[in-house]
């Protein structure tokens, strides 16, 4: 049988995943790469398949008014909890990704994290965020970057129905930009994150876990190390050769007013 990723899948995925401390974030990089390029005070921004939403709130923090869609009726529960717990105001939208609720040119900035390797034909998807975004609006897309060896046991888990997406994919960071810009955007900014914490650590966690041994969502480390691998890490994160060493990768494109139409 052919493997793909359904919304059962990420129903199952975000009623495990009631408690949002226990999620892994994403370390603030959508939001530390925004920045780069565009002031987010005033912005009108869309995230789609948001799931908890959590790289949403804190960009209602810098003053921007922001949407959040997904198709998880669940996932969008436990946003409008966290909006109840917080001064935060997101405005949630129960939809489908490839038929966004939303006139041609409605937002500023359009992203997603961890949404596009979850679709064989990405293009449709890119296509529709560009719709809705702005003339000079910016389109940010975050994947997993594929020459790693999350790569090779996500497969595996794939090939043995184990996967939790049920099926996914992966990107270089060439093949990213690439579908980006047919899709109508000019990629103006690349980036890419190592995990934290390690993969063999999050395996681990997650296999004790099955016998009731539940380790730190982030261990402590030893503190020498964890010095020199931040500075390493600092050194080279915005060489070119770091790009197919990350785990995540992303690309920031600017809408032109002669694109996505």
């Amino acid at each position: 049988m052919q493997r793909t990723s359904t919304k059962k899948n990420w129903d199952e995925f975000w009623n495990r995943k009631q408690h949002v401390e226990e999620v892994y974030s994403n370390v603030e990089r959508i939001i530390t790469n925004l920045r780069r390029v565009t002031d987010l005070n005033g912005k009108r921004i869309l995230e789609v398949g948001a799931g908890t939403a959590r790289d949403s709130f804190k960009l209602v923090n810098e003053g921007a008014e922001v949407f959040v869609l997904d198709y998880s009726s669940v996932a969008l529960e436990i946003v409008n909890h966290l909006n109840q717990q917080s001064d935060a105001n997101i405005h949630p939208i129960l939809a489908d990704a490839f038929r966004i609720p939303a006139a041609d040119s409605t937002f500023d900035i359009v992203f997603h994290q961890g949404l596009l390797e979850h679709f064989k034909d990405p293009m449709p998807l890119l296509r529709e965020n560009v719709r809705v975004l702005k003339e000079g609006g910016y389109l940010l897309v975050d994947v997993p970057q594929r020459y790693h060896i999350y790569t090779i046991i996500k497969h595996i888990l794939i090939f043995l129905n184990k996967w939790f997406a049920g099926w996914e994919t992966e990107f270089s960071i060439n093949d990213l930009q690439d579908l980006a810009e047919r899709s109508g955007v000019k990629v103006v900014y690349r980036y890419g994150s190592w995990m934290r914490p390690s993969l063999f650590y999050r395996i681990m966690r997650e296999i004790l876990l099955k016998i009731n041994i539940k380790l730190p969502l982030y261990p402590r480390g030893i503190p020498g190390i964890r010095k020199i691998r931040n500075s390493l890490r600092k050194r080279f994160i915005h060489s070119n050769w770091a790009l197919y060493t990350f785990l995540d990768i992303g690309i920031i494109g600017q809408k032109d007013a002669s694109d996505g139409k």
